[in-house]
Formats: structure tokens, C-alpha cells, sequence
């Protein structure tokens, strides 16, 4: 995570510091620039036998309403290997089931739907029957 602040603050601040506008910029490319970056990856879970659940991709979303929101996948990680868990996309904080098993729930345009339990080795998820 360091590594990774240290490379965008590398590639990014002396790109945004070096704008000849300067302070007089109108604002939408580092606004389009923090939206192209997304959140980073963020720590949700630290399981037993060190896997790790990390919030990672986002996507934006908004409500019938208008309300926006920003959704993100779920990644699992035991050392240097990386699971995606396959087409589940969030809106809230995934929860510890067992030792082997996460629930998250689906999100779509910004409203909770259907929770899936996911296994922690193979990154599937199941939808939960109640």
C-alpha cells in the first residue's frame, strides 16, 4: 500500500504541480484524474490463517432517485496471490461468517440486493438462501 501511494504521488503530484495554469486551472482534470484513479484497494478483513479481504475495484452508481453512490468489488489476498471474486460488487462492508467464509451483499445502483456467501479459498460466491 505504501509502494502503491508512493508510485501515484510519483507519476501524479509532479504532473499536477507542473500545470502551467497552475492554481488558476479550471479544476476538471485533476478532478477528472481523482476520478479515473478511483478509492485505493482498502483492507476490510483479516481472517484467520492471514487471507485478507480488500475492497479494490469501484464503479460509480446512482439511485432512481439521484442519490450517487460508489460501489467496489471484493478481492481476496494470501500472500502474493489475488482472488477476484467474480461479478459481486458492493456497497457495504463484506462480515466474517467462519474461518472460510465471507457475506457481501450485491449491490446495484446504489440499493442492496440479494447476499452471497463467498469461500475464502476459491473466491466463488454463492447466493445465501433463507
Amino acid at each position: 500500500m505504501i509502494l502503491r501511494s508512493a508510485m501515484v504521488c510519483g507519476v501524479l503530484l509532479p504532473t499536477i504541480a507542473c500545470d502551467p495554469r497552475g492554481a488558476e486551472g479550471d479544476g476538471q482534470e485533476s478532478a477528472a484524474v481523482a476520478r479515473a484513479s478511483g478509492p485505493v484497494d482498502s483492507l476490510v478483513i483479516a481472517a484467520p490463517g492471514g487471507t485478507e479481504v480488500w475492497l479494490t475495484l469501484s464503479r460509480e452508481g446512482t439511485a432512481p432517485d439521484g442519490t450517487r453512490c460508489i460501489d467496489r468489488a471484493i478481492e481476496i489476498r494470501r500472500g502474493a496471490t489475488r482472488v477476484q471474486v467474480p461479478l459481486l460488487y458492493t456497497g457495504s462492508t463484506p462480515e466474517l461468517v467462519n474461518d472460510s467464509t465471507v457475506r457481501a451483499r450485491l449491490s446495484n445502483r446504489c440499493s442492496p440486493g440479494d447476499a452471497y456467501l463467498v469461500d475464502l479459498r476459491s473466491g466463488r460466491p454463492v447466493r445465501e438462501r433463507r
